[in-house]
């Protein structure tokens, strides 16, 4: 079956948006629109700071820069409709652009959730494993671990998506949402969607509370291990890694809120969505940078070099 050609007699979904309220929507557009843009921004930042930096050459930080390209892509993919929309009282996406929203927003999700879990390894043996860190976190593997990421969030945007395709749409075509959700999508289903959407809530949500578990175990992992320290290497490790949990925190919490709760009551799904779409592309490079000493001296040393 072709994903992108509809089952049935829908041939697009009309949303309903953030909200009904033109001025409102007009204060949204300039504000998102310029979260929007600094977030392009602060995303090349990071990248070409690391990609232009010799102190930044850790594998962290190579890391880092896959984590900020996925944020470009992931805000440049489904932020300007979002925006665009704001500026029209009916908001329209076909059939074909629903399916392709879906995979592209699960896909980003799913790599974006191995790449964290990838860089707390990384802190794990950096910290914990240092006189082997070298030997361990070695090109290949690094490249391999990013393939890893790409190729799990392929995998599971694919099942999101064929999750979908077949269910049937022979009436009402109203997402009450700004963008195509998959609990939005079974709302709308003809067919009892109820054990679908439980099934969906148990695998994305246990796998949010599974990850975020093993995340906040290697944390405190960390921690324990840093007590045979001096100050400084505890400092430095502290500076990486309190960027890196803070990050995750962002990522899981509206993640967990999202999935582990019963279908029918979804109260805060359009601000989680808000969040997930809009506010954690932003919130990612502003951490790495205010919170990260060894990144905020490399920017200081680029912008002296670009001016002298």
């Amino acid at each position: 079956m072709d994903l992108l050609t509809p089952p049935n007699n829908v041939t697009e979904f009309l949303l309903l948006g953030l909200t009904q309220n033109p001025h409102l929507q007009k204060i949204l557009f300039i504000v998102f629109l310029l979260i929007f843009l600094f977030t392009l921004l602060a995303s090349l930042l990071v990248g070409i700071t690391v990609s232009l930096s010799p102190t930044l050459s850790a594998p962290v930080y190579f890391f880092l820069t896959y984590l900020s390209l996925i944020d470009t892509i992931y805000t440049s993919a489904t932020t300007p409709k979002v925006i665009i929309d704001l500026l029209y009282q009916r908001k329209t996406i076909s059939w074909g652009g629903c399916m392709t929203q879906l995979f592209v927003v699960h896909f980003l999700g799913g790599s974006e959730i191995i790449i964290l879990v990838v860089m707390a390894y990384d802190r794990y043996v950096a910290i914990c494993k240092p006189l082997h860190y070298t030997t361990i976190m070695r090109l290949w593997l690094c490249q391999l671990l990013v393939v890893v990421a790409w190729t799990g969030g392929i995998l599971h945007a694919t099942v999101q998506v064929l999750l979908t395709v077949d269910l049937p749409f022979c009436g009402p075509n109203v997402i009450d949402h700004f963008m195509c959700d998959f609990f939005s999508l079974l709302k709308l289903a003809c067919s009892d969607t109820y054990k679908l959407g439980i099934v969906v809530a148990a695998n994305s949500g246990g796998m949010c509370l599974l990850i975020f578990f093993m995340l906040l175990i290697s944390y405190i992992v960390i921690l324990s291990s840093l007590k045979s320290r001096g100050a400084e290497g505890r400092r430095k490790a502290l500076s990486t890694c309190g960027s890196h949990f803070t990050v995750v925190m962002l990522y899981f919490v509206p993640c967990i809120l999202t999935y582990t709760c019963p279908v029918e009551t979804y109260p805060v799904d359009l601000l989680m969505s808000v969040f997930f779409i809009i506010l954690t592309p932003v919130l990612n490079p502003i951490i790495y940078t205010v919170r990260n000493t060894e990144v905020k001296n490399a920017m200081r040393s680029l912008l002296k070099r670009r001016v002298t």
